[in-house]
């Protein structure tokens, strides 16, 4: 049985049951077609595939575009993207399901199982000479604040202060869950940042695996997500599609287009390789409440309620200021809005203009692959596009274009 507090079951749970989907008789396959054949044309993006389901039923899928420059081979919905912090939804679902066997708790310091979480620093700033003002935290980092981003550990590129410190101390290369200082005292607000590459490692630590094997043996192989995988296999690679960075002049320059090396070690908040269908997979597991394509109990429903719910307070969530372009645009997906965050996935409290419903669960890969779940209608959708910024101009409005697109055919 799941080990959580009457408090973290909160208020406004979304409802266990969606309600039944209706869809025009082709979902208006013609239309989204068009709307991601034009989009990609008109936008200049090298490819895009998407897949649109009900909790049992894939009713859209389309792939549009060339898989790289060079051979212009056509995209299938089967060819494969590097999906970054898409794996962080895969990494808080394999954390709730030790919570659930009760091998750790949302509210126990992590460092009982990670000591090097024991004694952290949190940055103040820097002095008249650049050098970090540093101060112990007061608090312990649990697991609801690295699953939340409420821990106080954040990515450089979007705060200004962990950017400079990272300069002054540069990680070394493929550092996976860099021990840098917190920013702010656990749980008192939101920021991006490395608490789910933490929670990877708590996985490994708690489980005996790493987490590629643990992936596949919990989550992965029962969900049916064959081409889901940190290890980037030699015969799938006519498959993976090309990277591309914006240059100054707006253009998209491809990046080489290599054999992915096998990482030294697996985190939590990135790496993963997959495809649309895969991904639609563990998303219409969230839809059926945790159970798997067969019946199995990949997350029981009360984790999933959890995951779909407000855990962040009043703290604000998902709005994001860049310091570093080309890496990131300023991130707003939900303008005039306040969102929240889950243990897993960004929470919309009010519903998009012409698309998603209130309390739908969302999140993205920095090569701008976007996914939503929308519990009250009934449907999740996925969107892989392969290039940087992240939620780039174009990116944002391929994305918007294609969710109005599936609104107005329900």
């Amino acid at each position: 049985m799941i080990r959580l507090t009457r408090r973290q079951f909160g208020a406004g749970l979304i409802a266990a049951t969606a309600p039944k989907l209706v869809v025009t008789k082709l979902f208006g396959k013609t239309s989204i077609d068009d709307t991601l054949r034009q989009g990609i044309a008109n936008r200049k993006i090298p490819c895009v595939t998407a897949m649109v389901a009900s909790a049992d039923k894939i009713i859209y899928t389309g792939a549009f575009g060339t898989r790289d420059a060079a051979s212009g081979m056509a995209v299938k919905p089967d060819s494969m993207f590097a999906i970054a912090s898409m794996t962080k939804a895969i990494t808080s679902t394999a954390a709730m399901q030790l919570v659930e066997q009760g091998k750790v708790t949302l509210d126990e310091p992590v460092s009982k199982h990670l000591p090097e979480l024991a004694k952290l620093e949190v940055l103040e700033g820097f002095d008249s000479a650049g050098k970090p003002i540093l101060r112990p935290a007061r608090k312990q980092v649990a697991l609801k604040h690295l699953l939340t981003h409420t821990s106080g550990f954040a990515y450089d590129t979007w705060d200004g202060n962990m950017l400079k410190y990272n300069m002054l101390h540069p990680q070394p290369p493929g550092t996976v869950a860099p021990l840098t200082p917190l920013i702010f005292e656990p749980g008192t607000r939101w920021q991006y940042g490395t608490g789910l590459d933490w929670s990877g490692k708590l996985v490994e630590k708690i489980s005996g695996q790493t987490l590629e094997a643990y992936f596949q043996a919990n989550i992965l192989r029962p969900l049916g997500m064959k081409d889901t995988t940190f290890v980037f296999p030699a015969e799938k690679f006519e498959r993976l599609v090309s990277a591309y960075s914006r240059q100054d002049d707006g253009t998209l320059k491809q990046n080489p287009r290599n054999m992915p090396v096998p990482p030294k070690a697996f985190n939590g908040g990135g790496g993963l390789f997959s495809t649309v269908g895969d991904y639609t997979r563990f998303t219409q597991m969230i839809l059926r409440k945790g159970r798997g394509p067969g019946g199995e109990q990949i997350l029981q429903a009360k984790t999933v309620e959890l995951m779909s719910t407000n855990q962040t307070g009043n703290s604000q969530a998902g709005k994001l200021k860049s310091f570093r372009p080309a890496v990131s645009s300023d991130v707003d997906l939900h303008p005039g809005a306040s969102d929240r965050y889950t243990y897993g996935f960004l929470l919309n409290p009010t519903s998009y203009e012409g698309g998603r419903s209130a309390g739908s669960l969302a999140w993205a890969g920095i090569d701008n692959t976007f996914y939503w779940i929308d519990p009250r209608k009934g449907i999740c959708a996925t969107i892989m596009m392969q290039f940087l910024p992240f939620v780039d101009k174009e990116a944002v409005g391929l994305l918007s274009d294609f969710e109005k697109a599936v609104y107005a055919n329900l």
